[in-house]
This record gives structure tokens, C-alpha cells and sequence, in this order.
């Protein structure tokens, strides 16, 4: 169950498909604040299971060097489309897997499929965000190569998503040019556990009411180290920055893990 906007608790059947119960306070209970304190229990022990099997996935790939990366955005910020892009630009420099999650359908993961990349879809019901249970189950089905990179498009939302560590190396958060500056501000832990904002749609500035250097500043306010990129995956403006950006964050990667492995033996 999720604490932040009240979304059902999400169930698994046998045979993978899963649907949640939202919980109705219909029966004749009086709920006061030993409610409010256990409903923050709850979704305290959640977000602690959550967070140990987020080490688990992050021991994972780092035992075989793959960088993982957690993309986050409102609804129709563009990630589908910048995996898109980024899968065709790196088609055989390097390997790219992507778990592919949203509420329904798998018309997401069959564009990435289309792309070029192995894709498994991880569909969450109600559920408004990805969880590291469900990514660790789309690990064991993506099976992804050692030293690969693994893109994580999480639900479009953007509040939960920030809460819940998935093993990635990085958290990145899209905001397009037709949302409004304003974003950082008003959802701010977004910003601020994110390693990276992406600027998309920018050849759209010149005809929408976008003020990017603000949407910049108000970022930096909430996160003064957040690295920010301009993107356009209609033009290619930024891409080979976002394709830098990439190859730094693996090299860096590796070089953690090599450290690592010498400090354990």
C-alpha cells in the first residue's frame, strides 16, 4: 500500500497477473489517529522491505557491472521516446536492457522492442510506481549481460516513484517543456534524489510559455548538485551529452566495483 497518494495494496496471482484492493473504510469502524499511526507503521515496514531487497538488486549489478538507471517523469515527459532515440544511437556500441513498467498495456514495451533492446514489461495494476520486487522479478526474465546498461522506465508519476529505491545506480527525472517551470517546486523530492534532470521537447521552446533557465534554477534550488541536460529527440539536440553522460556514469561505475572487490579481499 502506498502512503503517499493511497493507492491499493497490489496482489500477484499464479499465473503473473496482479490487480489491488483499495481499502474502504465502510464497516463500521472509527478510525482516529492509532489508525493514522499504524497506516504510517505499515508504510514504514513497507519502505524498509522495499529498501532491502533494493540492496539485494543493487548487489546484483554491481557483482556484474551493469549500471542501472531509474527514469522517472509525469505522464507523457517523453522516456519512452528518449529510450527509443538512445536505443537506436547505441545500437551496437553497447548492450541496453530495459524493464518497461506502467499500470497497463505493453504498448511501451513493444516500442522498445521495436527499437532494438530486450525488453520485459512490468505492469503494476494500480500501482503508481515501480517497487524492487517487481524489478527483481523483471531481472530474472530480462537477464541482462555483465556490463550492460539496464533502463528502468518507471510508472509516470511524480511523487511515489521517488520514494522507492530500486537497486539503480542513478535516479533521473524528465520534465518537458510543455509542463510548466514551476515542477521543482512543487514536487520537489523528485529533484532531489535525482541525479540527472533531462530537459525534453526543447525544439518545442519557441511555442510554448517555458521559462528553461528558471525550470534550471528551480531545480538547482532544490538540488544545487543536479547535473541538467537540454534534450530534443525530434532533432538530436543533446543526445550525444545524454550518450556522454551514459559512458561517464558506467566508467564510474566500474571503477566502484573494482574498488570493491579489492576492499573485500
Amino acid at each position: 500500500m502506498c502512503g503517499h497518494c493511497g493507492c491499493g495494496e497490489t496482489h500477484e496471482h499464479a499465473d503473473g497477473t496482479r490487480h489491488s484492493h483499495p481499502h474502504h473504510h465502510d464497516h463500521g469502524h472509527h478510525h482516529g489517529h492509532d489508525h493514522a499511526t499504524t497506516l504510517v507503521e505499515l508504510q514504514t515496514r513497507v519502505l524498509a522491505k522495499n529498501d532491502a531487497l533494493a540492496a539485494r538488486n543493487r548487489a546484483w549489478f554491481a557483482g556484474r557491472e551493469i549500471l542501472a538507471l531509474n527514469l522517472m517523469s509525469s505522464p507523457g515527459a517523453g522516456k519512452t521516446t528518449l529510450l527509443e532515440r538512445t536505443i537506436r544511437d547505441l545500437r551496437g556500441a553497447r548492450d541496453i536492457g530495459v524493464l518497461e513498467g506502467d499500470q497497463a498495456t505493453s504498448l511501451d514495451g513493444d516500442r522498445i522492442r521495436a527499437a532494438g533492446a530486450p525488453v520485459v514489461q512490468v505492469n503494476t495494476g494500480t500501482g503508481c510506481h515501480l517497487e524492487a520486487d517487481m524489478v527483481m522479478r523483471g531481472l530474472s526474465e530480462l537477464r541482462p549481460p555483465a556490463r550492460s546498461v539496464v533502463m528502468i522506465e518507471n510508472v509516470g508519476n511524480l511523487v511515489c516513484p521517488a520514494s522507492y529505491d530500486l537497486g539503480e545506480e542513478a535516479k533521473i527525472v524528465l520534465l518537458s517543456v510543455t509542463e510548466g517551470e514551476d515542477k521543482p517546486l512543487k514536487y520537489p523530492s523528485i529533484f532531489h534524489k535525482s541525479s540527472l534532470l533531462i530537459l525534453t521537447k526543447v525544439d518545442l521552446l519557441p511555442y510554448v510559455p517555458f521559462d528553461i533557465e528558471a525550470a534550471e534554477a528551480n531545480a538547482r534550488q532544490v538540488n544545487p548538485n543536479i547535473e541538467i541536460l537540454r534534450v530534443s529527440c525530434a532533432t538530436g539536440e543533446g543526445m550525444e551529452r545524454w550518450r556522454h553522460w551514459i559512458a561517464n556514469r558506467r566508467s564510474a561505475s566500474r571503477r566502484q566495483s573494482a574498488a570493491e572487490r579489492v576492499t573485500v579481499l
